[in-house]
């Protein structure tokens, strides 16, 4: 993309603010080194090429743009003389690799000064050596600090994480203590009840039997329905009913445990049928063991199930053991980081998913992604909570054009008008001293626009804030490391 060359004259370039201070025999170097071109409408560079030029307007108007899935948005434009736009970091060298941030078009015929990036930077190191110094160690300070404030607001998250994952890993790990402890506690006296009813003058048929209904029974508790509290102490009424009738002591003890087993009265009938009175009061408790173990084993094992699905969402949160860049699926990311936070939303929030299953799975950082879901999910929680705890959070997925959006709606104050532009600044907090950084959302804007190439925006009324993440469907290709000049 070229224009026409034209004349450079020193004295036109000494009239750009940027120029204006430059000695005659610096003018005349420029002139030497440049070149004045003036191109027609249409484009000038595009995001994403390698920057090869320095750019600055003599006369026309300028379009910058930035690259938003397949749709470039506008984001100024401007007649003002002596804007300048292009390698604008050249001044870096080999520390940065460069590239055009942003595209550029003229809508009218634009003359340029235009400089080669190479000869920009020979001629900042040679006449402003200082200059070039601090603006280095300003750029390269500035992307240490961020990665460090980043860092550090990973490990804040993470502490905060921590915590609830370790409240949520307690009670299936405690349950599971418990039901071991009871669990041993409840074979050794079923060993002793089977060692009494070994002593008895029991025929092997009988016994054969005895054993035939406890495998049968321990297949009803494997099958035992779900109860209401009304429906089981019906039940438990009924079964205590007929346990007394039979003689059996402490039915009152044995018959919860029967209904939660899912035995009933027509089950009670067979075991007393098939083992006779002599043997039935053995029978019972036999059973009433079985049962226990078995529910105690199913506890166990749910709890272990609990405690593994919780270690494999910190896995899915955290992705320590998959790619930094991966084709990912935003529903497994966004249902892991709900999982994690589900301690620090808490039961007075109540979560809807309003999934769009048959959404694609997206190039994508995953890690990074449900760090913005993190920020986005807390700041709603923490917006509901100042409201009086209560509220819902809206988690919804959806193909908006070309584009994937995941929408996080809460129903807390909402965002003023008047700091709406502002919250997406860093350090820009509304939160007491001492609660936030301030660079929440900032991150959660960097990762979404600058490493995804999307959109992060919010609508906010009182009752209906949502903070809208839009993002491509397919890889965007361009250098991750480039960063918006000053």
């Amino acid at each position: 993309m070229s224009g026409r060359l034209m004349p450079c004259s020193a004295e036109e370039i000494s009239s750009l603010f940027l120029f204006e201070k430059l000695s005659a025999e610096q003018l005349g170097m420029l002139c030497s080194a440049g070149r004045v071109e003036l191109f027609d409408p249409g484009p000038v560079f595009a995001e994403g090429d390698p920057a090869t030029c320095f750019y600055v307007m003599i006369e026309g108007t300028v379009v910058m743009s930035r690259r938003v899935g397949s749709d470039d948005i506008e984001v100024s434009r401007t007649s003002q003389q002596g804007v300048y736009a292009g390698a604008v970091q050249a001044y870096l060298g080999d520390g940065k690799p460069q590239r055009y941030v942003n595209s550029l078009r003229v809508p009218e015929p634009t003359r340029f000064f235009v400089l080669p990036a190479e000869a920009f930077a020979n001629f900042m190191h040679e006449w402003f050596p200082m200059a070039v110094h601090l603006l280095e160690g300003l750029f390269l300070g500035s992307q240490t600090f961020q990665r460090a404030v980043g860092q550090r607001e990973r490990l804040l998250a993470l502490g905060s994480l921590s915590a609830g994952l370790t409240h949520e890993l307690n009670n299936p790990a405690a349950a599971a203590v418990r039901a071991t402890a009871t669990l041993r506690e409840r074979v050794g006296k079923m060993r002793h009840k089977l060692a009494v009813i070994a002593q008895g003058s029991y025929s092997p048929e009988v016994m054969a039997n005895l054993i035939d209904i406890q495998e049968r029974t321990a297949e009803r508790v494997a099958k035992a329905p779900a109860l209401s509290p009304l429906e089981a102490s019906d039940r438990e009424d009924v079964l205590s009913d007929w346990l007394d009738d039979h003689g059996i002591q402490d039915g009152w003890r044995i018959a919860p445990t029967f209904v939660q087993g899912g035995l009933d009265e027509d089950w009670l009938d067979q075991v007393a049928a098939t083992v006779g009175e002599e043997m039935l009061p053995n029978a019972i408790g036999w059973l009433n063991y079985t049962v226990e173990t078995e529910l105690l084993m199913d506890e166990i094992n749910d709890s272990t199930a609990r405690i593994s699905h919780l270690v494999d969402a910190a896995k899915q949160y955290s992705q320590l053991d998959r790619a930094p860049y991966q084709v990912a699926d935003v529903h497994e990311l966004l249902d892991s980081t709900l999982l994690m936070l589900s301690g620090k939303i808490g039961q007075q929030i109540k979560v809807v998913k309003e999934y769009d299953r048959n959404l694609p799975r997206i190039p994508a950082y995953p890690a990074e992604l449900n760090q913005v879901w993190t920020n986005l999910i807390d700041n709603a929680v923490q917006a509901m909570n100042s409201a009086g705890g209560e509220g819902t959070l809206t988690v919804r997925t959806a193909l908006e054009h070309d584009r994937l959006l995941v929408e996080f709606r809460d129903t807390g104050p909402g965002v003023p008008a008047d700091i709406r532009e502002r919250i997406f600044d860093p350090f820009f907090t509304t939160k007491p001293v001492g609660e936030g950084t301030g660079l929440g959302l900032d991150i959660s804007w960097r990762i979404v626009v600058n490493k995804h190439h999307g959109t992060l925006q919010v609508e906010s009324s009182p009752g209906d804030t949502r903070f809208q993440v839009l993002l491509p469907l397919t890889a965007v290709d361009s250098d991750e490391t480039t960063e918006e000049p000053e």
